[in-house]
Protein backbone atom coordinates (compact mmCIF):
# COMPACT_ATOMS: atom_id res chain seq x y z
CA UNK A 1 0.00 0.00 0.00
CA UNK A 2 1.25 3.56 -1.19
CA UNK A 3 2.09 5.83 1.36
CA UNK A 4 1.33 9.69 2.08
CA UNK A 5 4.07 11.48 1.29
CA UNK A 6 5.22 14.40 4.04
CA UNK A 7 8.39 16.92 4.18
CA UNK A 8 9.30 16.73 8.08
CA UNK A 9 7.76 19.98 9.33
CA UNK A 10 10.96 21.25 10.75
CA UNK A 11 12.55 21.19 7.16
CA UNK A 12 8.93 22.55 5.67
CA UNK A 13 9.64 25.65 8.08
CA UNK A 14 13.26 26.23 6.69
CA UNK A 15 12.51 25.85 3.15
CA UNK A 16 8.95 28.44 3.76
CA UNK A 17 11.82 30.73 5.22
CA UNK A 18 13.58 30.57 2.17
CA UNK A 19 11.12 31.74 0.08
CA UNK A 20 10.16 28.09 -1.33
CA UNK A 21 6.49 28.32 -2.63
CA UNK A 22 5.23 24.32 -1.56
CA UNK A 23 3.33 23.09 -4.10
CA UNK A 24 1.24 19.89 -2.94
CA UNK A 25 3.01 17.20 -1.18
CA UNK A 26 6.27 17.26 -2.81
CA UNK A 27 7.00 20.26 -5.70
CA UNK A 28 8.21 23.52 -4.90
CA UNK A 29 8.86 26.79 -6.92
CA UNK A 30 11.24 29.99 -5.98
CA UNK A 31 11.49 33.27 -7.39
CA UNK A 32 14.79 32.95 -9.54
CA UNK A 33 17.16 36.04 -9.29
CA UNK A 34 17.07 36.49 -13.09
CA UNK A 35 13.01 36.88 -12.60
CA UNK A 36 13.70 39.51 -10.83
CA UNK A 37 16.21 41.37 -12.53
CA UNK A 38 14.21 40.90 -15.23
CA UNK A 39 11.45 42.54 -14.44
CA UNK A 40 13.06 45.70 -12.76
CA UNK A 41 16.74 46.15 -14.35
CA UNK A 42 15.74 44.52 -17.87
CA UNK A 43 19.16 41.93 -17.23
CA UNK A 44 18.45 38.69 -18.32
CA UNK A 45 20.15 34.63 -17.61
CA UNK A 46 22.33 33.81 -19.90
CA UNK A 47 19.88 31.50 -21.07
CA UNK A 48 17.61 33.93 -22.42
CA UNK A 49 20.82 35.04 -24.63
CA UNK A 50 21.94 31.35 -25.69
CA UNK A 51 18.64 29.43 -25.85
CA UNK A 52 15.95 32.77 -26.14
CA UNK A 53 14.44 31.64 -22.73
CA UNK A 54 12.55 34.72 -21.61
CA UNK A 55 13.99 35.33 -18.12
CA UNK A 56 10.44 36.79 -17.19
CA UNK A 57 8.52 33.93 -18.47
CA UNK A 58 10.63 31.03 -16.69
CA UNK A 59 9.20 28.87 -14.12
CA UNK A 60 11.88 27.66 -11.84
CA UNK A 61 10.29 24.15 -9.91
CA UNK A 62 10.75 20.76 -8.92
CA UNK A 63 8.58 17.86 -8.67
CA UNK A 64 11.26 16.59 -5.61
CA UNK A 65 11.89 19.24 -3.30
CA UNK A 66 13.66 17.10 -0.87
CA UNK A 67 13.92 13.99 -2.84
CA UNK A 68 17.62 13.24 -4.24
CA UNK A 69 20.15 10.26 -5.12
CA UNK A 70 22.95 12.62 -4.35
CA UNK A 71 24.00 15.06 -1.12
CA UNK A 72 26.34 16.91 -3.29
CA UNK A 73 28.53 19.50 -1.28
CA UNK A 74 28.03 21.96 -3.88
CA UNK A 75 24.18 22.12 -3.57
CA UNK A 76 22.45 24.67 -2.09
CA UNK A 77 19.47 22.58 -0.91
CA UNK A 78 19.26 21.68 2.66
CA UNK A 79 19.78 18.21 2.97
CA UNK A 80 19.84 15.41 5.33
CA UNK A 81 22.26 16.38 8.09
CA UNK A 82 21.89 19.84 7.79
CA UNK A 83 20.06 21.69 10.31
CA UNK A 84 19.78 18.39 12.24
CA UNK A 85 17.55 17.51 10.29
CA UNK A 86 17.10 13.94 8.71
CA UNK A 87 14.68 12.08 6.05
CA UNK A 88 14.90 9.43 3.37
CA UNK A 89 16.00 11.42 0.08
CA UNK A 90 14.52 8.43 -1.89
CA UNK A 91 11.38 7.81 -0.12
CA UNK A 92 9.33 9.41 -2.75
CA UNK A 93 9.45 6.06 -4.72
CA UNK A 94 7.06 4.30 -2.26
CA UNK A 95 4.79 7.37 -1.97
CA UNK A 96 1.41 8.69 -3.47
CA UNK A 97 2.80 11.28 -5.68
CA UNK A 98 0.54 14.46 -7.01
CA UNK A 99 -0.75 14.55 -10.69
CA UNK A 100 1.15 16.44 -13.36
CA UNK A 101 -1.89 18.44 -13.69
CA UNK A 102 -1.97 19.51 -10.18
CA UNK A 103 1.57 19.95 -9.51
CA UNK A 104 1.58 22.05 -12.93
CA UNK A 105 -1.47 24.32 -11.55
CA UNK A 106 0.17 24.76 -8.33
CA UNK A 107 3.25 26.11 -9.54
CA UNK A 108 1.67 28.34 -11.58
CA UNK A 109 -0.28 29.75 -9.06
CA UNK A 110 2.50 30.01 -6.83
CA UNK A 111 4.52 32.18 -9.65
CA UNK A 112 1.30 34.31 -9.60
CA UNK A 113 1.82 34.53 -6.21
CA UNK A 114 5.43 35.43 -6.30
CA UNK A 115 4.85 38.18 -9.17
CA UNK A 116 2.10 39.86 -7.32
CA UNK A 117 4.89 41.57 -5.72
CA UNK A 118 5.98 42.99 -8.60
CA UNK A 119 2.56 44.39 -9.82
CA UNK A 120 3.27 47.96 -11.58
CA UNK A 121 0.67 49.53 -9.60
CA UNK A 122 3.00 49.27 -6.76
CA UNK A 123 6.28 49.09 -8.34
CA UNK A 124 7.49 52.13 -10.63
CA UNK A 125 10.07 50.39 -12.66
CA UNK A 126 8.07 46.92 -14.24
CA UNK A 127 6.09 47.58 -17.15
CA UNK A 128 2.41 46.45 -17.24
CA UNK A 129 3.25 44.52 -20.74
CA UNK A 130 6.16 42.68 -19.18
CA UNK A 131 4.69 41.74 -16.05
CA UNK A 132 1.65 40.69 -18.07
CA UNK A 133 3.59 38.60 -20.11
CA UNK A 134 5.31 37.23 -16.81
CA UNK A 135 2.06 36.35 -15.23
CA UNK A 136 1.63 33.43 -18.40
CA UNK A 137 5.11 31.47 -18.14
CA UNK A 138 6.49 29.38 -21.21
CA UNK A 139 9.54 28.06 -20.00
CA UNK A 140 9.51 25.51 -17.02
CA UNK A 141 12.99 24.99 -15.64
CA UNK A 142 12.36 21.56 -14.06
CA UNK A 143 15.53 21.68 -11.60
CA UNK A 144 15.65 24.14 -8.51
CA UNK A 145 16.19 21.28 -6.01
CA UNK A 146 16.01 17.38 -5.91
CA UNK A 147 16.50 14.71 -8.67
CA UNK A 148 13.79 15.02 -10.97
CA UNK A 149 13.60 11.91 -12.37
CA UNK A 150 12.99 10.22 -8.61
CA UNK A 151 9.14 11.52 -9.88
CA UNK A 152 7.59 8.74 -10.81
CA UNK A 153 4.89 10.81 -13.55
CA UNK A 154 7.98 12.88 -15.25
CA UNK A 155 7.12 11.74 -18.65
CA UNK A 156 3.50 12.97 -18.20
CA UNK A 157 4.90 16.37 -16.65
CA UNK A 158 6.58 17.02 -18.95
CA UNK A 159 3.64 16.63 -21.74
CA UNK A 160 1.48 18.04 -19.79
CA UNK A 161 4.00 21.11 -19.74
CA UNK A 162 4.00 20.92 -23.86
CA UNK A 163 0.11 20.58 -23.96
CA UNK A 164 -0.16 24.08 -22.30
CA UNK A 165 2.82 25.47 -25.03
CA UNK A 166 5.45 25.26 -22.32
CA UNK A 167 9.09 24.45 -23.18
CA UNK A 168 10.64 22.04 -20.66
CA UNK A 169 14.60 22.33 -19.60
CA UNK A 170 14.93 19.39 -17.58
CA UNK A 171 18.41 19.01 -15.40
CA UNK A 172 19.19 15.66 -14.09
CA UNK A 173 22.45 14.20 -12.42
CA UNK A 174 22.02 11.65 -14.15
CA UNK A 175 21.51 8.74 -11.51
CA UNK A 176 18.92 6.78 -12.81
CA UNK A 177 19.45 6.37 -16.82
CA UNK A 178 16.54 3.72 -17.03
CA UNK A 179 14.03 6.64 -16.57
CA UNK A 180 15.84 8.82 -18.94
CA UNK A 181 15.84 6.06 -21.74
CA UNK A 182 12.33 5.96 -21.40
CA UNK A 183 11.17 9.27 -20.71
CA UNK A 184 8.92 11.75 -23.13
CA UNK A 185 11.85 14.37 -24.51
CA UNK A 186 12.15 17.65 -23.17
CA UNK A 187 12.66 20.79 -24.88
CA UNK A 188 16.40 20.51 -23.69
CA UNK A 189 18.08 18.11 -21.40
CA UNK A 190 20.67 18.95 -19.21
CA UNK A 191 22.98 16.33 -17.22
CA UNK A 192 24.89 17.84 -14.36
CA UNK A 193 28.50 16.24 -13.99
CA UNK A 194 30.56 16.45 -10.66
CA UNK A 195 33.67 14.75 -11.32
CA UNK A 196 36.05 14.24 -14.12
CA UNK A 197 36.60 10.38 -12.51
CA UNK A 198 35.02 8.51 -9.58
CA UNK A 199 36.96 9.02 -6.84
CA UNK A 200 36.34 13.01 -7.47
CA UNK A 201 32.92 12.11 -8.39
CA UNK A 202 31.68 10.08 -5.18
CA UNK A 203 33.72 12.88 -2.80
CA UNK A 204 31.65 16.25 -4.24
CA UNK A 205 28.48 14.06 -4.55
CA UNK A 206 28.39 11.82 -1.31
CA UNK A 207 26.45 9.72 -3.85
CA UNK A 208 23.26 7.02 -1.99
CA UNK A 209 23.33 4.55 -4.85
CA UNK A 210 26.55 2.53 -4.30
CA UNK A 211 26.68 2.15 -8.41
CA UNK A 212 25.81 5.72 -8.86
CA UNK A 213 29.80 6.63 -11.33
CA UNK A 214 28.67 3.84 -13.56
CA UNK A 215 24.88 4.88 -14.04
CA UNK A 216 26.11 8.45 -14.81
CA UNK A 217 28.37 6.81 -17.13
CA UNK A 218 25.35 4.83 -18.97
CA UNK A 219 23.59 8.08 -19.07
CA UNK A 220 26.52 9.86 -20.77
CA UNK A 221 26.05 7.03 -23.44
CA UNK A 222 22.11 7.45 -24.65
CA UNK A 223 22.62 11.58 -24.82
CA UNK A 224 23.08 10.98 -28.27
CA UNK A 225 19.84 9.24 -28.68
CA UNK A 226 18.35 12.27 -27.93
CA UNK A 227 16.66 14.43 -30.62
CA UNK A 228 16.69 17.42 -28.48
CA UNK A 229 19.51 19.63 -28.00
CA UNK A 230 21.71 18.02 -24.72
CA UNK A 231 23.86 20.08 -22.27
CA UNK A 232 26.37 17.99 -20.11
CA UNK A 233 26.79 20.55 -17.07
CA UNK A 234 30.04 20.89 -15.57
CA UNK A 235 29.72 22.07 -12.46
CA UNK A 236 32.99 23.51 -10.76
CA UNK A 237 34.22 24.07 -7.33
CA UNK A 238 37.22 25.49 -6.73
CA UNK A 239 39.05 23.11 -3.78
CA UNK A 240 36.79 19.83 -5.00
CA UNK A 241 36.38 19.60 -8.68
CA UNK A 242 38.28 22.30 -10.40
CA UNK A 243 41.06 20.54 -12.43
CA UNK A 244 41.69 17.60 -15.21
CA UNK A 245 40.08 19.47 -18.40
CA UNK A 246 41.58 16.25 -20.25
CA UNK A 247 39.52 13.67 -18.01
CA UNK A 248 36.33 15.72 -18.52
CA UNK A 249 36.87 15.80 -22.41
CA UNK A 250 37.15 12.61 -22.09
CA UNK A 251 33.79 12.40 -20.86
CA UNK A 252 32.40 15.11 -23.45
CA UNK A 253 33.24 12.87 -26.13
CA UNK A 254 31.50 10.00 -24.65
CA UNK A 255 28.51 11.76 -24.43
CA UNK A 256 28.93 13.65 -27.52
CA UNK A 257 26.50 16.20 -26.25
CA UNK A 258 25.31 19.43 -28.14
CA UNK A 259 26.70 21.68 -25.73
CA UNK A 260 28.99 21.64 -22.78
CA UNK A 261 28.28 24.50 -19.86
CA UNK A 262 31.18 24.91 -17.75
CA UNK A 263 30.10 26.90 -14.85
CA UNK A 264 31.27 28.55 -11.34
CA UNK A 265 29.88 26.95 -7.67
CA UNK A 266 27.39 29.41 -6.60
CA UNK A 267 28.59 30.17 -2.32
CA UNK A 268 24.45 30.59 -1.31
CA UNK A 269 22.27 28.62 0.58
CA UNK A 270 23.28 25.30 2.78
CA UNK A 271 26.54 24.81 0.59
CA UNK A 272 27.63 26.86 3.50
CA UNK A 273 27.02 24.49 5.87
CA UNK A 274 29.05 22.10 4.76
CA UNK A 275 32.45 24.13 4.87
CA UNK A 276 32.45 25.79 1.37
CA UNK A 277 32.77 29.50 1.39
CA UNK A 278 32.77 32.28 -1.75
CA UNK A 279 36.55 31.21 -1.76
CA UNK A 280 35.08 27.82 -3.60
CA UNK A 281 33.78 30.40 -6.11
CA UNK A 282 35.97 31.05 -9.80
CA UNK A 283 35.86 33.97 -11.63
CA UNK A 284 34.51 33.72 -14.89
CA UNK A 285 38.07 34.55 -16.44
CA UNK A 286 38.83 31.24 -15.20
CA UNK A 287 36.31 29.45 -15.85
CA UNK A 288 36.49 30.59 -19.82
CA UNK A 289 40.08 29.44 -19.45
CA UNK A 290 39.20 26.17 -18.15
CA UNK A 291 36.62 25.81 -20.48
CA UNK A 292 38.87 26.32 -23.68
CA UNK A 293 41.22 23.71 -22.11
CA UNK A 294 38.33 21.51 -22.34
CA UNK A 295 37.50 22.50 -25.62
CA UNK A 296 41.07 21.85 -27.18
CA UNK A 297 41.08 18.27 -25.80
CA UNK A 298 37.69 17.25 -27.52
CA UNK A 299 37.12 19.19 -30.67
CA UNK A 300 34.47 21.71 -29.31
CA UNK A 301 34.84 25.65 -29.09
CA UNK A 302 33.69 28.59 -26.92
CA UNK A 303 30.46 30.07 -28.53
CA UNK A 304 29.24 31.58 -25.15
CA UNK A 305 30.42 33.42 -22.03
CA UNK A 306 28.33 35.18 -19.68
CA UNK A 307 30.48 37.04 -16.68
CA UNK A 308 27.63 37.84 -14.61
CA UNK A 309 27.08 33.61 -14.33
CA UNK A 310 30.45 32.75 -14.53
CA UNK A 311 29.54 30.35 -17.36
CA UNK A 312 30.85 29.08 -20.61
CA UNK A 313 29.58 27.72 -23.38
CA UNK A 314 31.00 25.37 -25.75
CA UNK A 315 29.57 23.54 -28.65
CA UNK A 316 30.12 22.06 -32.22
CA UNK A 317 27.84 24.25 -33.44
CA UNK A 318 28.75 27.72 -34.47
CA UNK A 319 25.77 29.32 -32.25
CA UNK A 320 23.48 28.34 -29.97
CA UNK A 321 20.07 26.79 -31.30
CA UNK A 322 17.13 29.20 -30.28
CA UNK A 323 14.29 26.91 -28.74
CA UNK A 324 11.37 29.31 -28.22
Amino acid sequence: MMQEISIPSGVLKLLKKQKYQIVGRHSAVKKCRWLQNSLVQNRHCYKQEWYNIKSHRCLQMTPTVIHCTNRCLSCWRVEPGDHGYHWDQLAIRNFEVDSPEEIIAGCIDAQKKILSGFKPSGHSKVSWEKWEEAMEPKHAAISLAGEPTLYPRLSELIEEFHRRGITTFLVSNGNLPEVLEEITEPTQLYISVYGSNKDVYRKVCRPLLNDAWERLMKTLELLHSFKCPTVMRLTLTNGLNFSDPAGYAKLVERANPTYVECKSYVSVGSSLLRGLSPDNMIWARDIKKFAEKVAEHCGYGVIGHSVPSRVTLLSRLKKPIKLA
